[in-house]
This record gives C-alpha cells, sequence and structure tokens, in this order.
C-alpha cells in the first residue's frame, strides 16, 4: 500500500508522510528506541526491540508491497520524527475485519499536529485496506492521546486496570478503542 502526503505544521514547518522503506531502517530502529525511553506510555522498553537494522529493513520493504498494512514515517527537516502503522489482527475469518493502529513521536515533536495527520492516514489506508474497525490500546494516563483518539471516532471498549507494569510507576490502566470504519 503506497501513501504519501504533505502537510504544514503548527510551527509552520512542512512535514511529509510517506511509506517507511527499508532504506529508512537504521533511522527508524534509532527512533524507536528514543522515542521508547522519552516515554512511559508505549508497550516496550528501548532494551526491548527485539529487531536489529537488518530485520526491521525487511520488514519495512515486506509492508510496501502490502495491501492490508502498513508503516507510515513523518519526516521533517529530512529526518523521521514519527511512524504509525497499522496491521491485520489475525488472518482467520473471524479476526481478518481488525487491524491495530500504533504510533510514536519523538517528543519534541509532540503538539504540532503529526500524530493526528499519522492517525488520520491509517485510518484512511485501514478502509483502503477494506478493513471494518481499526482498534488500539492506550495508557489511561495518556489523555492526550486519548482526547486525539476520540476526536477521530473512537470509542472505549473496555479497561485492562494491569495492563501494563512499568519498571518506574508499578501497574498502568490500559484502555482498549476502536473505530467503526464502515
Amino acid at each position: 500500500m503506497q501513501y504519501t502526503k504533505k502537510l504544514l505544521l503548527k510551527n509552520n514547518k512542512e512535514c511529509l508522510l510517506r511509506n517507511a522503506v527499508g532504506a529508512d531502517a537504521e533511522e527508524i530502529h534509532n527512533l524507536f528506541n528514543l522515542t521508547h525511553a522519552q516515554t512511559d506510555f508505549l508497550c516496550t522498553y528501548p532494551d526491548e526491540n527485539l529487531f536489529d537494522i537488518s530485520q526491521e529493513q525487511k520488514i519495512l520493504s515486506e509492508k510496501i508491497s502490502s495491501e492490508n498494512e502498513i508503516e507510515i514515517c513523518a519526516v521533517v527537516n529530512g529526518h523521521i520524527v514519527g511512524t504509525a502503522g497499522m496491521k491485520p489482527v489475525g488472518k482467520k475469518d473471524k479476526v481478518k475485519h481488525r487491524a491495530e493502529f500504533g504510533i510514536s513521536i519523538e517528543k519534541s515533536c509532540w503538539g504540532l499536529g503529526i500524530g493526528r495527520a499519522l492517525l488520520a492516514s491509517c485510518i484512511a489506508c485501514a478502509k483502503k485496506a477494506g478493513y471494518s474497525q481499526l482498534e488500539l490500546n492506550v495508557v489511561a494516563e495518556n489523555e492526550r492521546a486519548i482526547l486525539m483518539y476520540e476526536r477521530a471516532g473512537f470509542v472505549e471498549y473496555g479497561r485492562n486496570p494491569e495492563g501494563f507494569r512499568s519498571r518506574t510507576a508499578g501497574f498502568q490502566e490500559v484502555l482498549s478503542m476502536r473505530l467503526e470504519l464502515e
């Protein structure tokens, strides 16, 4: 699935949203480690990154030709500052109508509109891929993200009071949210 879009951020800088490709693997790998160290709202820590750069390159290269999943990167001033992706929950008949969404953005770029743009892009791609439901999980304390998801039409359908176990904060409540696409 191919995707490209330009937008003007709140700080008047241009941002390019485009497919992440194999050549981006090292920068995306480094961004993953950075963003996962900058907040306790993501589901892993940098030291739990299971992919090396060559594995990341292979995954990104495969997603380019996929009809039902995508990894989009946000590029500002020639650097990738955020990524978001959409992929199937599973391949079995009972769940193939569902896709899951994930996002991370470098903390210095929070509040500029990148998250909202990446979310809208993934929603459009999920519709194009024929999904009828897009799902995500979010830490209950991440109020800014929850508000962004609600504004996009996501609704909460469940809570897990001990969904994450933070190394620093203890248990974190995790909300499950979904967006009906049809």
